[in-house]
């Protein structure tokens, strides 16, 4: 079947599903095959559960007209995608970057969705897979899209450009992560820039912190014409700074050349997170969404995803940043839990992924940094953090054995960072915390 016919029957069946425990009435399954598993064996199960149509690409599933017959089942949602998107007359705002992609995007939802019927990203939706659901997911009451990209190999970003045509984009930031992917820093610039050339390329508008050195001259090599500028010097387009870390941020933008200042109470942490608001910002100065109305969205933001979010327990206030980790964005938590006003600080941090060979001089500078910070708790956890172990801090191999001696040893009264890669699973120490 080609794309054009199969999109009529997505049009009457938009509800799209790659999973048969989400399966709704009326929705198109797509038997996506992984390493471990063949969507296609489970066609007949979707059907049942109310599929009206199922997707395959081996003949053998075959059984009658509900069951659509194509080359590739990935290669078909993805084109499949692309059309819709090639329907859409709407901004697309394409996000990307190290760190702070995710925080971002869901910042500017926070903004935009102020004045316009907004969609973004769900969840972590950004990958191969993850984009052609968002894209199919908008329909026609959408005025305004914001797409979150990520990626772990050379390439990837232009791939999903390709598929989702955004006409504006931003990076966070560009940092140390996916090193075993990349080959190196210099391959992270060049598959994040991938979102700069597809700009310079198709005429897009391009949101850049221009205060960051590695941005601004990746951005300086390409020829952009549409360029909005936000960062924390006056030359910006829109500009500002943090006020207070405590441990909540509250910030001051104005746009350039104006005198007014506008100040904004955040609910999330890290100073870090500065530039991700002002990112949102410029995004809703650039698409007339009022000051005041910017101002509501970035208020009204409360995190929920493990990412810069504050937790109160009974005994701490809890900085809950371990849904990933790498050596920018640890550094970065680390600045920011050396400034916030604690009476009491413990940091605890988790071991980094992904990291290849720099994994062993990566955690070192970790646990050096730490040794510079005022800590009444500096706790290690992780085979390659416990490779430095040394006097004046603690380390345990595992989350296991860290809860368990956190158990014997509370930490009470503390303003406490929780730092890890996913796969530490430290969430099971916020439990003893």
């Amino acid at each position: 079947m080609d794309i054009q016919s199969l999109y009529q029957i997505y049009k009457q069946y938009p509800n799209i599903t790659t999973d048969t425990r989400k399966i709704e009435e009326n929705s198109l399954f797509f038997a996506l095959k992984g390493t471990n598993f063949n969507g296609n064996a489970f066609a007949d199960q979707a059907l049942e559960m109310g599929a009206s149509y199922v997707v395959i690409d081996e003949e053998v599933y075959q059984k009658g007209e509900r069951y659509i017959l194509v080359d590739d089942v990935l290669d078909t949602l993805q084109k499949l995608a692309n059309y819709h998107r090639k329907q859409l007359n709407i901004p697309v705002v394409g996000v990307t970057g190290t760190n702070g992609k995710t925080t971002t995007k869901e910042l500017l939802y926070a903004v935009v969705s102020q004045k316009y019927n907004a969609y973004a990203t769900q969840g972590n939706l950004n990958n191969h897979i993850g984009v052609p659901l968002t894209l199919l997911a908008i329909d026609d009451s959408v005025e305004f899209a914001i797409i979150e990209m990520g990626a772990n190999h050379l390439e990837e970003i232009a791939f999903l450009c390709a598929i989702a045509e955004p006409t504006h984009g931003l990076i966070s930031n560009v940092g140390k992560a996916h090193l075993e992917g990349f080959g190196s820093f210099e391959g992270v610039k060049k598959t994040k820039g991938e979102l700069y050339d597809w700009l310079q390329d198709h005429d897009g508008t391009l949101f850049l912190q221009a205060d960051n050195t590695h941005l601004k001259e990746m951005a300086s090599s390409r020829q952009i014409s549409k360029v909005v500028t936000y960062g924390f010097s006056d030359s910006n387009d829109i500009n500002g700074k943090l006020l207070k870390a405590d441990p909540l941020l509250q910030i001051a933008w104005k746009n350039k050349g104006e005198q007014q200042a506008y100040i904004v109470n955040t609910q999330l942490t890290g100073s870090y997170n500065t530039e991700n608001f002002l990112a949102a910002i410029a995004v809703g100065v650039h698409f007339n969404v009022p000051a005041k109305e910017i101002n509501q969205g970035i208020e009204g933001y409360i995190p929920t995803n493990n990412r810069s979010q504050i937790m109160k327990t009974k005994n701490n206030i809890v900085i809950c940043d371990y849904y990933n980790a790498n050596a920018t964005s640890m550094a970065a938590a680390l600045d920011n839990i050396r400034i916030i006003e604690a009476e009491q600080k413990a940091i605890i941090l988790g071991d980094m992924f992904e990291l290849g060979a720099e994994s062993f001089t990566e955690h070192q500078g970790v646990v050096e940094q730490v040794k510079s910070i005022n800590a009444e708790w500096k706790i290690f956890v992780g085979k390659a953090f416990y490779e430095h172990k040394h006097a004046g801090a603690a380390f345990y191999e595992t989350t296991v054995e860290a809860k368990e001696a956190l158990g014997a040893n509370r930490i009470v009264g503390a303003t406490v960072l929780l730092k890890a890669s996913r796969g530490m699973a430290f969430e099971h120490l916020v439990e003893i915390l």
